[in-house]
């Protein structure tokens, strides 16, 4: 069995040591063959990194490693290109002045990796410049430059938007030397997770091709179902790939649907399903900027939305929709032309792991209460199974009443409707059940439903002022007729009408009944 290549982004090492790899060289002749100027969009832990390094390797001809590689008998070793190598993957730079001593820092790396002397090296402009033509007029063929993590001194400040503006600035300076270097270079490919307008960080790059929902390079990053069988045949005997495919596949970038690398590596090394990709790193960011803008949780599953979103950011202008996208908590599942030129695409979660870790974290967030979330499982399990609505209504109401009033006071979560029933749909999609937000019926939308064990659950959510006359959110749902859509699949069906009251910040109406 070979080894599995978890956290290695280098082809050689891969290639020496022989650990598995997925073969990716056919994107590089694809790329090389239809164009120069690169731009891909993937979220972390893709294996961007890695797909960077192949490129360099194939630039320099290195026809060692490419041996039974698609690549091989397609590509010319005769004609090696020196390659400028950039990346921001390492550390945490936090102003203009750090930006400038790392950038330094890199085209010294690259000076000494191609024996180039910039008669300038402290210039960060004056030294780029030089670099790419020398490098050039020494090998006798045109540069190469790839830049990975080309965001990240960005996004590790997007919670500071002067210092983000700042390091935006400073890397927009350091990019605009690619366009004035055409003449003498042969190819160009930047990477990261995020998106920024070609005008505010890539002004006059108007030759840049943006491949991220490109359907031919769709699968550029991440394994495809035939990849990740054919590929990883001896880690997937006695392993259910029903349930694999579940966790860890769904991602989509206008192509063929991908798993995550990073999750499938970290299931076959340790024989568990867990959240091993959102775990490198929690959304606090989106989280907050979720919450300032009283997003209703539960509407994420149901999001459609405009190219000019899904494409690009910038830090004065930070949509919600598009982070989720672009940082991979949501993926494309399908689109729609409504006009000529006028297309919606439909986001989802990518699947299960995604979903469950997301909104548990979310739970944490809303409640500061994860201990108590967990003690309650049980109850809540047991009424979801018995058909003891009651009893859900004690462990709701305990969860409430444990969040400590200074927290709403900072957080302002009380003001707005959408907070309870984000709550509930959190607490229900952060255990893994199958919960289903907003789904259409042929009189209206639910707000939720739980299926469990062959029981649904339908909820209708209410904010109510005291004087009010509770039973207005359980009425709702006779009306509708919302009861309807799951009597002939299910077991039972129960309606329960949820209404909270702003000023006790608890539910003061719970009723329900057996359909």
């Amino acid at each position: 069995m070979k080894k599995l290549p978890l956290g290695i982004a280098t082809l050689s090492k891969i290639i020496a040591e022989d650990y598995t790899y997925v073969d990716k060289s056919r994107f590089i002749h694809e790329l090389v063959e239809n164009g120069s100027y690169y731009f891909l969009s993937r979220p972390r832990r893709f294996g961007k990194s890695l797909f960077v390094d192949t490129l360099k390797e194939a630039f320099e001809g290195n026809q060692e490693l490419f041996r039974g590689l698609w690549l091989e008998d397609r590509w010319n070793w005769e004609t090696r290109h020196p390659v400028i190598r950039i990346s921001f993957g390492s550390g945490v730079l936090r102003n203009r002045e750090e930006l400038d001593q790392r950038i330094v820092t890199i085209l010294r790396n690259n000076q000494d990796e191609l024996g180039i002397q910039c008669r300038n090296p402290d210039n960060v402009i004056d030294c780029f410049e030089d670099l790419i033509r020398q490098a050039a007029e020494k090998f006798g063929s045109p540069t190469v430059i790839l830049v990975d993590e080309y965001d990240k001194p960005i996004l590790d400040n997007i919670t500071k938007p002067e210092q983000a503006v700042q390091i935006r600035n400073g890397l927009k300076n350091f990019y605009s030397v690619i366009k004035d270097s055409d003449a003498h270079l042969k190819f160009v490919f930047l990477t990261g997770v995020s998106k920024f307008s070609k005008v505010s960080l890539f002004s006059g790059l108007n030759n840049l091709t943006d491949i991220t929902l490109s359907p031919r390079f769709a699968t550029i990053c991440g394994w495809t179902e035939s990849e990740l069988t054919a590929t990883f045949v001896e880690h997937l005997r006695g392993r259910n790939l029903d349930e694999i495919r579940r966790w860890y596949n769904g991602y989509s970038w206008l192509g063929e649907k991908t798993y995550n690398p990073y999750s499938l590596l970290n299931y076959f090394q340790e024989g568990l399903f867990r959240n091993y990709w959102f775990e490198t790193a929690t959304p606090e960011f989106l989280i907050r900027l979720l919450t300032a803008q009283r997003y209703v949780i539960p509407a994420i599953e149901g999001i459609e939305i405009g190219p000019e979103l899904l494409g690009s950011f910038d830090v004065e202008s930070i949509f919600p929709e598009t982070l989720l996208f672009q940082a991979g908590y949501l993926t494309i599942t399908g689109q729609e032309e409504i006009l000529p030129g006028e297309v919606l695409y439909r986001l989802r979660y990518p699947n299960h792991e995604v979903k469950k870790s997301f909104t548990e974290h979310l739970l944490n967030f809303f409640t500061q209460q994860p201990v108590a979330m967990k003690k309650s499982l049980r109850t809540l399990v047991n009424a979801l199974r018995h058909g003891q609505v009651d009893d859900l209504r004690a462990v709701f109401h305990a969860v409430f009443a444990a969040i400590p009033h200074d927290w709403y006071r900072k957080n302002n979560l009380a003001a707005y409707e959408g907070y309870y029933c984000s709550v509930f749909y959190c607490y229900f999609a952060g255990l893994g059940l199958d919960t289903r937000p907003e789904e259409p019926t042929s009189h209206g939308r639910l707000n939720m439903t739980v299926l469990f064990e062959n029981r649904a659950y339908i909820f209708e959510f209410k904010v109510v002022d005291l004087d009010q006359t509770p039973g207005s959110a359980l009425d709702q749902i006779r009306r509708k007729g919302y009861a309807d859509k799951y009597r002939a699949d299910t077991e039972a069906v129960y309606l329960v009408g949820v209404e909270f009251e702003r000023e006790e910040r608890n539910i003061v109406g719970f009723e329900w009944e057996r359909a």
